[in-house]
């Protein structure tokens, strides 16, 4: 049973890794691989109201993905943008990608490989996974413009999607730990971070939702 405290908690959480950026049009849309598929519908829409004319979906599996998307995240998400009609033509797969770092790396790899030339990223994530993603790609490919962006989804609803309230909040919790521990390693830009937003997290680490959190020393 989780305890209002922890709810409460959650959405500070929730609330601090969005970036709330006002979405433009750019030269890519990159979808960033993970269990939600609703990234792969979140790319088709902002595709289809012209907001890039080039897609990249990035990822291939890990503990969390390897039963739901046994081809990996990127063949998924391809999968399911083609669905939506998304003409396969703009389409470009990166499936080898593991974390977010590679993902970023890799695609930028890709593009490049490609031929095309990229002087913006519309960065497409989960929405508790929107400000992690901005702090890695600002740091491994700065010399972009970068809109982050991910489903509109409110906190309760986007829970309600997944049927799995623990993930989300293990989820949440692990995203900000990265953002207070890869900076120093290189990984991502530094951001400020609320006392209130510290103080949320240091609660549900307490309450035990610790499954997503880096072993400590771990880079």
């Amino acid at each position: 049973m989780i305890s209002e405290q922890s709810w409460a908690d959650a959405r500070v959480l929730w609330d601090y890794h969005q970036m709330h950026h006002e979405l433009r049009p750019c030269s890519v849309a990159i979808g960033l691989g993970s269990h939600d598929l609703g990234v792969a519908d979140t790319v088709a829409e902002l595709y289809k109201r012209g907001m890039a004319p080039l897609i990249v979906f990035t990822g291939a599996t890990s503990a969390t993905t390897r039963e739901r998307m046994p081809r990996g995240e990127a063949v998924h998400y391809r999968e399911r943008a083609l669905e939506l009609g998304v003409p396969s033509s703009v389409v470009l797969l990166e499936p080898k990608a593991r974390n977010t770092g590679e993902n970023i790396q890799f695609s930028k790899s890709l593009l490049q490989e490609a031929g095309v030339h990229v002087a913006s990223v519309l960065l497409i994530s989960k929405p508790y996974e929107e400000r992690r993603a901005y702090a890695t790609i600002r740091k491994l490919w700065p010399e972009v413009e970068v809109v982050s962006a991910s489903s509109p989804a409110a906190f309760l609803d986007y829970v309600d999607s997944l049927g799995n309230a623990d993930l989300v909040f293990d989820m949440l919790v692990g995203a900000v730990q990265r953002l207070l521990i890869y900076p120093q390693h290189g990984f991502m830009i530094s951001q400020s971070i609320p006392a209130g937003v510290v103080a949320a997290y240091e609660r549900l680490c307490t309450a035990g939702f610790t499954s997503r959190l880096m072993p400590k020393g771990a880079g």
